[in-house]
């Protein structure tokens, strides 16, 4: 609309100034009139006959060229601006489709969770622009919407939740080599089940939260090296089974390390103030009985630093000394799990442990920077 009212103000003008210095009375009055018909079909008032005939004679004495210049320049700056809007907002949608996927993402999380951990972790590696929520432990208000209660929870576009932090991760990474297919006919590809486990309780899974849901020469693309999804898949999975198993124990092994570890918790996480005295004394003291149920129920040793130390090794034996990352020279799906599980552990007695007696310190931080840095294809 702006475009052609503009493109109609400058025909006027050059029609104005190739026209004779003695117009024709009424000419100028046409011309206006088809300025408004052709533009925005409204009826302007012209302020009165007296105003008409006083730019008329105007105009017969010489002054069209005048009106001329100021319609051509009207309509000169009207072009202007819209092709300036038009451009600013074509820049503004590349850079949508660019930075974010053409998805708005809002994560509710802990921030000390691992599997909240390692859903930042692939978010930020693959510059995914998101929201956060802090969820509060206790009253878990923020999401009180969800049948789903437990965290991480993705919401995209403000209409498909997806639950399971490895649900999460397949799900986009899926979605980000083919974006032909819709978010919510990728989530049907991992259902869920529901099952009771050995204590009564029921739990919710997903099948083929470790799958990628792509096409044979999607697949190539992706793993162009054989075995390289299997190994992919069997070390996020490790990460879930496993690793993540090895963290409580460690961070609220001695009474000591577990204040140390409710004050970190209770620092970054979403609880008020009676609720953060609450969880740093009573939740440390609980949480250190609880560790060591842990280590009975996973069979770990006396020492579970131990159990620690060995697994983050064999991690580190499995990438070889010939790649940076299990992924080659670019972090995988299983370089980015099990650096969001271990990255929860940061800023306690365990990780600098770990650091120290294993041989996992120059992975780390590769993977750490990658992440940090948003090097990941988008």
């Amino acid at each position: 609309m702006a475009a052609a009212c503009a493109r109609t103000l400058c025909k006027v003008g050059w029609t104005l100034l190739d026209s004779p210095a003695g117009l024709r009375p009424g000419t100028v009055y046409r011309l206006v009139g088809n300025v408004s018909a052709q533009g925005s079909r409204r009826a302007y008032g012209t302020g009165g006959t007296g105003v008409r005939s006083k730019l008329l004679s105007g105009l017969r004495g010489g002054g069209g060229r005048v009106v001329g210049c100021a319609f051509l320049l009207g309509g000169g700056l009207g072009l202007y601006h819209t092709v300036k809007l038009q451009v600013q907002q074509h820049l503004a949608e590349e850079d949508t489709k660019v930075s974010g996927g053409g998805l708005k993402l809002t994560l509710y999380q802990y921030k000390t969770c691992p599997f909240c951990s390692k859903v930042r972790a692939f978010l930020d590696y693959h510059r995914l622009p998101y929201e956060i929520v802090e969820v509060n432990p206790v009253m878990r208000k923020e999401i009180k919407w969800s049948t789903y209660r437990k965290v991480p929870i993705l919401m995209v576009d403000s209409e498909v939740q997806l639950n399971d932090s490895s649900v999460i991760i397949s799900a986009l990474k899926t979605y980000l080599i083919n974006k032909e297919k819709g978010m919510s006919e990728i989530l049907r590809c991992y259902p869920e089940l529901k099952s009771v486990n050995e204590r009564g309780k029921e739990v919710t899974e997903y099948s083929n939260k470790y799958w990628l849901m792509l096409s044979e020469d999607e697949t190539l693309a992706t793993y162009p090296e054989k075995d390289l999804q299997k190994e992919e898949m069997k070390w996020r999975k490790w990460a879930d089974d496993w690793l993540v198993h090895l963290i409580s124990p460690n961070v609220y092994r001695t009474t000591g390390e577990a204040l140390a570890s409710f004050d970190y918790i209770v620092r970054e996480g979403k609880f008020g103030a009676f609720e953060g005295f609450f969880a740093k004394y009573v939740g440390a003291a609980a949480m250190f009985l609880i560790s060591k149920r842990l280590k009975s129920r996973h069979n770990l040793q006396d020492d579970v630093r131990q159990d620690l130390y060995e697994a983050v090794n064999d991690w580190v034996a499995a990438i070889g000394k010939k790649r940076k990352f299990m992924g080659g020279d670019q972090p995988n799906l299983a370089d980015l799990a099990v650096f969001g599980v271990l990255r929860v552990m940061e800023g306690l007695q365990a990780f600098d442990d770990m650091m120290e007696n294993t041989k996992v310190k120059n992975w780390y931080r590769r993977v750490e920077r990658a992440s940090l840095n948003y090097e990941g294809p988008n």
